[in-house]
């Protein structure tokens, strides 16, 4: 360390200079006195080290602390979970939490959260109760099986099959069907962890039931089929259907289990949407266990679920991992609001959120749209929103060569790139994530509600005003050019 460093670093106020400051003081008053002091600490040490690495050479003043202090004292304060508006248009965001969860759902949760609850009594005997009991019959209603078991999300389901059914034991898969799911993890190394051994069938393209007969052995425990997620082997391609794979297990006495991955529930197809394997088609085949997500296509919260043959499920559920693997009072909460949206086909349409956005029409979007343009160009007359049409996906691994005509509010920020304005609206109160298109920033329709207008309006609001500011302190943020509003297609 130079003289000049160690004479930068004898500016730094202290920290009892620092909390006598009448500032400072007034934050006490509203925060915790120790996030106040933990606040000022990270201010010093961001000067220290600017000093120390050479980017700071003038001598630090007490205010220039407080005022980084103030903003890490806000970001401490707030909590890093947040809500967020997914202007996106990808219904099942994974990176924003997938399948958002019903009024009803979120009810359960707050009830259920509120006090103590019967999850693991039972009120009719006074005795101790069974935590699954509460959703599992209707579980196993709702998709035709026998028995139905609950763990904390898909991969989990996996893990747990593949251990108690073919630990030690080779477990047949389409070379085509080894797939790497978010985050990194990938079907191979799950099985590995499982202790079963991977047996590669067929080629990337082409697998044929024959492929399986000719790979199944003494040492074979289960068919397992995969559902290929976030991509899709198409053009020259082949695959033994699921009808060819139980039949395969049930002459050689293996398992079949069909990993759905999505969780589609209702046929998607009778309602103009594209196609997904359905649950309860793979029962009706034979496949001996289904495993799917919770916070997929079926819209509920985050868990792994698992149906089929009791005897079967029986095992899984006695296994000393279930313990490790069980889900919480509130997912069950949650869960069990969400299978009663499925009474029947029409009522999971309406109210589990993720199918209604998937199922909304273009009229309604449309309608929508303009409402949100016309009130973004009264917020922000400056400004330049146009609404017209566009294309999404589904996302969460559903459907992924499937694009969705969608319908967008289309901001051309007059002060700065779309990208910037994209950035500035996730620094928003309430975040807005957008998508960029064409130099434009993107709200897309399928995924912001009404319930998100205000609060997008607001951010939208805030990033053109605090632009203005940065261009002129002194500008009438009510001014703007005369000609600056914009007749808006009506669609």
């Amino acid at each position: 360390m130079n003289d000049r460093a160690d004479h930068l670093l004898s500016t730094l106020p202290s920290m009892t200079a620092l909390l006598a400051h009448p500032e400072v003081r007034q934050w006490s008053e509203a925060v915790p006195g120790a996030l106040v002091k933990t606040s000022l600490s990270a201010a010093l040490q961001q000067f220290r080290d600017a000093i120390l690495q050479g980017r700071l050479t003038s001598p630090v003043d007490i205010e220039d602390v407080i005022g980084v202090a103030e903003e890490e004292l806000t970001r401490r304060s707030m909590p890093s979970l947040r809500r967020v508006i997914n202007a996106t248009g990808i219904v099942l965001h994974t990176g924003l939490g997938r399948a958002p969860l019903s009024a009803e759902a979120i009810e359960a949760i707050a009830e259920t959260a509120s006090g103590y609850c019967n999850l693991e009594f039972d009120l009719s005997t006074g005795h101790r109760g069974r935590r699954l009991s509460h959703v599992t019959e209707r579980l196993a209603e709702l998709t035709g099986a026998e028995a139905a078991l609950v763990v904390n999300n898909n991969a989990a389901a996996t893990y747990l099959i593949l251990h108690v059914l073919a630990e030690g034991r080779e477990v047949l898969v389409s070379r085509g069907q080894l797939v790497e799911i978010g985050g990194s993890f990938r079907l191979p190394q799950i099985m590995s962890a499982g202790g079963a051994i991977l047996r590669e069938v067929g080629t990337t393209n082409r697998t044929r039931a024959a492929d399986y007969e000719a790979a199944a052995t003494e040492r074979t425990a289960l068919v397992l089929r995969v559902h290929p997620s976030n991509y899709r082997v198409v053009g020259f391609s082949e695959e033994a259907t699921l009808a060819e794979l139980t039949s395969l297990a049930r002459a050689r006495g293996l398992l079949c289990v069909d990993d759905l991955g999505s969780g589609a529930i209702v046929d998607l197809t009778a309602h103009g949407l594209p196609p997904e394997p359905c649950v309860r088609d793979s029962i009706r085949t034979g496949a001996d266990l289904v495993c799917f997500s919770g916070d997929k296509l079926f819209g509920g919260p985050q868990c792994g679920m698992i149906v089929g043959k009791r005897v079967i499920v029986d095992r899984l559920a006695a296994h000393p991992l279930m313990r490790a693997l069980r889900v919480d009072k509130l997912t069950l909460a949650a869960l069990e609001a969400t299978l009663r949206h499925y009474a029947d086909d029409g009522e999971a349409l309406r109210s589990v959120p993720a199918l209604a956005m998937l199922n909304a029409p273009l009229a309604e979007l449309a309608d929508r749209a303009n409402d949100l343009a016309h009130r973004l160009q009264e917020a922000a007359p400056s400004e330049r929103f146009l609404v017209g049409s566009d294309t999404t996906y589904a996302g969460g691994g559903a459907m992924p060569v499937v694009e969705f005509e969608t319908v967008v509010v289309r901001w051309i920020p007059s002060f700065a790139t779309a990208s910037d304005a994209a950035t500035r609206l996730r620094g928003a109160e309430v975040p807005v994530v957008a998508r960029i298109r064409d130099d434009a920033v993107c709200f897309d329709l399928r995924t912001v509600r009404a319930a998100d207008f205000d609060d997008l309006i607001a951010a939208v609001e805030g990033v053109v005003y605090d632009a203005a500011g940065e261009e002129d302190d002194d500008i009438d943020e009510d001014d703007g050019p005369p000609d600056a509003r914009v007749r808006l297609p009506v669609l």
